[in-house]
């Protein structure tokens, strides 16, 4: 036999082919070089289904211990970088079990892949990882939603202008700000949560497509993997990949979030605003102009959004053409899944860097704070001295066009000026211009007052310890 008809009997489907495999297919057909990450996860598929075995009568007890023995020696040799990665190993599983069946003999290791099929071990696979990273992942959220309202608590004092189509509009409470911002990612925190579920669905035990013939005990291996369910339909199981559809859906709605709040900060870090300072940690120089500090660090988060869409949307352009059960196409899940894992993880902690760092400028807000944002405070006085709103609306942007006309701030109109528009002004108008009392007149539930900011920093701290 040649050596190149050798290294395709070599391979675990090599048995029906007499021709040898095109180089280049190999390399292309190769998914060992991204999906070698998920190694552990692999081992403790492989370690849960001997023993699965072991019950089914398939190994005795002797060789469950060896294989799991064999197993965790693999499994260390890739956590300490010795593991030597062969030619003819194609993907994770094929390579550990090669080199399982090296360290513990091929009459063994040749045994653990009974009733099993690539096509269940990596959707379990790809279903462990992802649980595990999840967890991670959910981490990261938590501690930079930690740091987000720890500010918004600490620094409640600070008044800015809020705005609508980056026209000033009312008020706020910088605090009110950072927390909407993280009202998105609580929300983001939540389905993360919800999708945990769809993740833990055991596939192991469906074999390629038709199922397990040896009466394995698949609840068995749902304890040992700790799922959460179980497969019903084979056929489904090895096919299914909508929870990575799901997370790569999430994770681009979350880059979007991050984006926006990227993109104020930006904003109010220029020079225009001065509302904010980034760290030096967190900011980068101009090769050519040396007063310059850039916020690269959220001009990234912001870019980002796009390269997590474009893994989402690349994926399932891929996964809609598939017919039932498992097709190659489905090997395209992992490089877009990783990657989306891999950016959402650098987005957070770098995120939770910039807030935890950042400086705010309380006097710039104050500066930024002009008479005419509190228009709607003067309609609110006279509706309750019995005026209909739509009225007041109208007298109030008539204050307005006056004060405009003659070159003044509103605040600096005379009594007499107050009187001509509307007879219901009397001396306490004057108490309207008051940033402080015009954000804590707004103490409904969802509004900038201080006590609302206390509630929406409990309710939020409840909500991440859930």
């Amino acid at each position: 036999m040649s050596s190149e008809q050798d290294f395709t009997k070599r391979k675990l489907w090599g048995g029906r082919f007499t021709g040898s495999t095109d180089p280049l297919m190999h390399e292309f057909n190769q998914s060992l070089k991204y999906d070698k990450r998920m190694y552990a996860a692999d081992v403790k598929g492989s370690i849960a289904f001997s023993k699965a075995l072991l019950k089914a009568g398939i190994v005795n007890e002797h060789e469950q211990k060896e294989i799991e023995r064999g197993l965790k020696t693999v499994e260390g040799e890739w956590a300490e970088g010795k593991f030597a990665v062969q030619a003819d190993d194609e993907d994770i599983h094929t390579a550990n079990e090669r080199r399982l069946s090296e360290i513990i003999g091929k009459d063994i290791g040749g045994k653990l892949h009974t009733g099993r099929s690539r096509n269940d071990q990596v959707a379990t696979d790809m279903r462990i990882w992802l649980m595990e990273e999840s967890t991670q992942v959910e981490q990261y959220l938590k501690d930079l939603l930690n740091v987000m309202v720890s500010r918004a608590e600490k620094e409640v004092d600070a008044i800015m202008p809020g705005y609508t189509h980056l026209q000033r509009a009312q008020p706020v409470r910088w605090s009110h700000l950072l927390l909407s911002h993280a009202q998105s990612f609580l929300s983001d925190l939540d389905r993360l949560r919800q999708l945990q579920p769809r993740i833990s669905v055991l596939p192991l035990g469906s074999a390629a497509l038709a199922g397990n013939p040896y009466s394995l005990d698949r609840e068995l291996l749902r304890k040992e993997l700790g799922f959460k369910s179980i497969g019903e339909n084979s056929m489904h199981a090895v096919a299914d990949r909508d929870f990575i559809v799901e997370w790569l859906q999430w994770a681009s709605l979350l880059q979007i979030h991050m984006s926006r709040m990227a993109e104020d900060l930006i904003i109010y870090s220029s020079a225009e605003f001065g509302f904010v300072q980034l760290s030096d940690a967190y900011s980068t120089g101009s090769s050519i102009m040396p007063q310059k500090k850039n916020p690269d660090s959220l001009e990234l988060l912001r870019g980002k959004a796009g390269r997590t869409f474009g893994q989402m949307a690349g994926f399932m352009m891929s996964l809609k053409g598939v017919p039932s059960t498992y097709n190659k196409d489905l090997q395209e899940d992992k490089e877009p899944l990783f990657d989306a894992v891999d950016t959402i993880s650098a987005a957070l902690r770098i995120a939770e860097g910039v807030i935890a760092t950042l400086t705010i400028n309380p006097a710039k807000m104050a500066q930024a704070l002009t008479m005419d944002m509190l228009a709607t405070d003067i309609a609110d006085y006279l509706v309750r001295k019995g005026v209909p709103f739509r009225e007041t609306h109208h007298i109030s942007g008539r204050s307005v066009a006056l004060a405009e006309q003659n070159k003044i701030q509103i605040s600096d109109l005379t009594m007499e000026q107050w009187k001509d528009l509307s007879p219901h002004f009397t001396d306490d108008v004057m108490d309207v211009f008051d940033f402080e009392n015009s954000v804590e007149k707004r103490n409904a539930i969802g509004g900038p007052a201080r006590g609302m900011i206390k509630r929406q920093v409990d309710v939020a701290r409840e909500r991440i310890g859930k």
